[in-house]
């Protein structure tokens, strides 16, 4: 057995698994956390272990690993390129190493990585960039350091990475600055001109360089608002002038967002487009007052409306006499305007009238603000208690569930 002197240093190589067979005894947690990552290679994996956990088990049934429900015996190694040693006998860990050093096969031993022939680096991935850290047997320094780098990586502060070009459609989410994607973030952390709205959290923009363009496409419910061709505009002159772009954007791009028609103009114009979905508030905002869109046994289905115009409008096109007659959950956007001619006609289609609504105002920010009616009154408990937009509505059982929870003896 070749063991690794404390002062030694691994070797730190990329292996090409595609399509190679590779060996993993043990089909626990430690395996759980190594198999995704070998499958997404493409490698050919074998497990070997008389128990397998339920995610294990998921890729089996998946077929994207090939379980043998068995001890592992001398000989199973044979034809592998790499093997894992993770059971939590450190015997039968010492036996796979033992074997695979006398196949010439490279194997982690995951309870004791000097007595292997191979370690796990802390491994972490960032557009396109595989990054793994080795710190001699240190494995929480090496995540930590891991961690520092993608972050850096995210936010642009590694020196060498390729800059962005054209525009990227970047949801912003339901307004907490937390709740951006990971590459949202990083891709606004590379930006040269951000053009924001005014549901996009704000305090982000308080983050960017000085050298930062800021353009304010803020579109104001029933006032004030930018024109969209404009906005096209400038999203296509700043690419064309050699500037990486972010469309910042509440929620998502492409749910009531009009994210299509920026991606339809720039590539009219020939201007490369990324999109980054968000977080819609739509679901993010009633979840943050404790409301669930979806509950087993309650409801099946979630529709998800635009209320910026009138039912009867002839440009709407909402059947509002079939949400009527649904049982399900609907979720109202821009409709706090409106909100007592949505409660008409839904109750006209069917809807009862004591159906639970909640109003969520500026969900998920220090602002936000909440308050659960019925259907029939819902329109003047909004005026009462001062709800103005930006809000979601949402008509159904699940708006109520939140305070049946609450009246519960404990």
């Amino acid at each position: 057995m070749l063991v690794r002197m404390a002062s030694e240093q691994h070797y730190l190589v990329g292996l090409d698994l595609a399509g190679r067979r590779v060996v993993v005894v043990g089909g626990g947690s430690v395996a759980q956390r190594r198999l995704p990552r070998l499958v997404s290679s493409g490698a050919r994996v074998e497990v070997v272990s008389l128990h397998v956990t339920p995610s294990v088990q998921a890729m089996v049934d998946a077929g994207e690993i090939v379980w043998h429900e068995r001890p592992y015996t001398s000989g199973d190694l044979s034809g592998a390129w790499y093997a894992v040693a993770c059971t939590s006998d450190p015997n039968v860990n010492a036996a796979v190493v033992a074997d695979a050093e006398r196949e010439r096969i490279f194997c982690v031993r995951a309870d004791a990585g000097t007595r292997g022939t191979a370690v796990t680096p802390a491994v972490g991935s960032h557009d396109g960039l595989l990054v793994g850290v080795l710190s001699g047997g240190q494995p929480r320094r090496s995540a930590a350091v891991r961690d520092g780098l993608l972050e850096s990586l995210r936010v642009g502060g590694v020196a060498g990475e390729t800059k962005p070009t054209g525009v990227a459609l970047v949801g912003g989410g339901p307004g907490d600055a937390e709740l951006i994607t990971v590459r949202g973030r990083r891709l606004l952390g590379l930006a040269d001109v951000v053009v924001a709205d005014r549901l996009a959290p704000r305090e982000l923009l308080d983050e960017l360089g000085p050298h930062v363009t800021v353009v304010d496409a803020a579109k104001i419910p029933y006032g004030r608002a930018a024109s969209q061709d404009a906005i096209n505009a400038t999203l296509i002159e700043h690419a064309r002038a050699g500037r990486f772009v972010v469309r910042l954007k509440g929620g998502d791009p492409y749910v009531f967002g009009r994210g299509f028609e920026e991606l339809a103009a720039c590539v009219a114009a020939g201007v490369p487009v990324t999109v980054v979905p968000g977080v819609t508030s739509a679901f993010a905002a009633p979840g943050a007052a404790q409301v669930p869109v979806t509950h087993r046994g309650v409801t099946h289905e979630v529709v998800v409306v635009s209320g910026h115009v009138s039912p009867g409008a002839e440009s709407s096109l909402v059947d509002w006499e079939a949400l009527g007659r649904l049982r399900g959950t609907i979720v109202i956007m821009m409709g706090v305007e409106r909100i007592a001619e949505f409660a008409t006609v839904l109750m006209a289609g069917g809807r009862a009238a004591d159906t639970p609504v909640a109003v969520v105002q500026e969900g998920t920010t220090r602002n936000q603000r909440s308050l659960v009616s019925r259907l029939d009154r819902v329109a003047e408990d909004v005026v009462a208690e001062g709800i103005r937009p930006p809000a979601v509505i949402v008509v159904g059982p699940v708006a109520g569930l939140a305070g049946e929870l609450l009246a519960q003896p404990h």
